[in-house]
C-alpha cells in the first residue's frame, strides 16, 4: 500500500490540479515523436561503413554509428531484431541508399561492446540531480502462462537506478544492477557520469546513508544533500559546534513538521524522478530484451538517449490550480 505510514492522515490532503499552459505546443512535440520523416545526413551516409582497423583481426563492416542508428529504431520501436533489421533496410531502401544492413546476430554482437554518448544536460548552470530506482523485468513467461500453468522458478528482473536533471527532465546517469544492490551505493557511480556541477542531489529515505553526505562532499563540495531522515533518526553528538546537514535538515523537522521541511527544503521536486521513470516505462517498456548483461546496460543507453531527444521536441508547462 503506498504511503502505508501516512495512510490514517492522507485522506487531509487535497489533491493538487495543474493546468497545462503550453498544450498546443506540447500536443505537437508529441505528435512529432511518432513521426517517421526519416533523413541521412552526406556524413551520416560517409560514415556508414567502418573505417579499415590497422591491428589484426577480421574486417568490420559497419560503423558504431550504423549500430547505434539500428538499436534506436528497435528501442523505440519496441522491435525484435530481425525485426529492426528489416525496418532499417526498409528505410534505407525507401530512401534509395546504396547502405549494407547489418543482420540481427551483428547487432546482438556488436551491442556487447558498443559505446554510448552520455547525455550532457542541457540547462545551464548547476544541475539539481535527483536519484531514484526502479524494476525492469527480464523477458521470460507471460504473465497468463504463469497464472495457468505456474513458473518452477522465480521471475527475475534487474535495477535501473536513474540520474534526472530538475530542470529539464533529462536522464543524465544511469546503472542497471542486480535487483538486490542496494540504492545508496550506486549514488557514486552516477555522480562518476556527471561531469558538471551539481547544486543539490536529492533521494528518497533509501539513500539516508552517512556515506551519502560525505560522497557527494567529495565529487562537489558545494553541493547540498536532500534526504528524508528516517523516524529514527537522532542528531550526531557535534550538533552544537560542528552541525552536518542531516542534522539541520532533523532540525528544521522538529521546527516545521515533514511536511513543511519537504515545501522549504525543496524535497517536494523529487516527484519528477518518479515522473522520468513513468515516462521511460510508457514509451520504452518495463522489460529488458537483451540476454546478457552488457548487452543490457547498451539497450539502456540506447533507450535513455532517444527518450532524451524525444524531450528535446517539447516538454508540458504546467502551473498548480488554487
Amino acid at each position: 500500500m503506498p504511503f502505508k505510514a501516512n495512510a490514517a492522515r492522507r485522506h487531509r490532503i487535497p489533491r493538487q490540479r495543474h493546468r497545462v499552459t503550453n498544450w498546443a505546443e506540447y500536443d505537437a512535440s508529441l505528435r512529432q515523436r511518432g513521426s517517421l520523416t526519416v533523413w541521412f545526413t552526406e556524413e551520416a551516409i560517409a560514415a556508414w561503413r567502418a573505417e579499415p582497423r590497422t591491428t589484426r583481426g577480421g574486417q568490420p563492416h559497419y560503423s558504431a554509428l550504423a549500430i547505434r542508428t539500428a538499436l534506436t529504431l528497435r528501442a523505440v520501436f519496441r522491435l525484435a531484431l530481425r525485426q529492426a533489421e528489416g525496418l532499417i533496410g526498409s528505410v534505407l531502401q525507401l530512401l534509395g541508399l546504396d547502405l549494407p544492413v547489418p543482420d540481427h546476430s551483428t547487432l546482438s554482437r556488436r551491442a556487447e561492446t558498443l559505446e554510448v554518448p552520455k547525455s550532457s544536460p542541457s540547462s545551464r548552470g548547476p544541475v539539481h540531480l535527483l536519484v531514484d530506482s526502479t524494476g525492469l523485468r527480464l523477458r521470460g513467461p507471460g504473465e497468463w502462462l504463469v497464472e495457468k500453468h505456474g513458473t518452477r522458478r522465480r521471475r527475475s528482473w534487474r535495477k535501473l537506478h536513474l540520474g534526472v536533471d530538475a530542470r529539464t527532465g533529462e536522464i543524465l546517469a544511469s546503472e542497471l544492477t542486480p535487483h538486490d544492490v542496494d540504492d545508496g551505493s550506486q549514488v557514486e557511480p552516477l555522480l562518476d557520469q556527471i561531469t558538471g556541477p551539481i547544486a543539490t542531489l536529492t533521494g528518497d529515505g533509501a539513500y539516508d546513508q552517512e556515506d551519502i553526505y560525505s560522497i557527494v562532499v567529495q565529487h562537489h563540495p558545494d553541493a547540498g544533500v536532500i534526504v528524508p531522515p528516517r523516524s529514527t533518526a537522532v542528531l550526531s553528538e557535534n550538533v552544537e559546534t560542528t552541525p552536518t546537514q542531516r542534522d539541520r535538515h532533523l532540525q528544521s523537522i522538529r521546527e516545521q513538521g515533514r511536511m513543511g521541511w519537504q515545501k522549504t527544503s525543496g524535497y517536494t521536486r523529487r516527484a519528477l524522478v518518479e515522473s522520468a521513470i513513468s515516462r521511460f516505462k510508457r514509451v520504452i517498456g518495463d522489460a529488458l530484451r537483451s540476454r546478457t548483461d552488457q548487452r543490457r546496460a547498451t539497450e539502456i543507453s540506447i533507450a535513455i538517449h532517444a527518450l532524451n531527444r524525444m524531450l528535446e521536441l517539447g516538454c508540458p508547462t504546467s502551473v498548480r490550480i488554487a
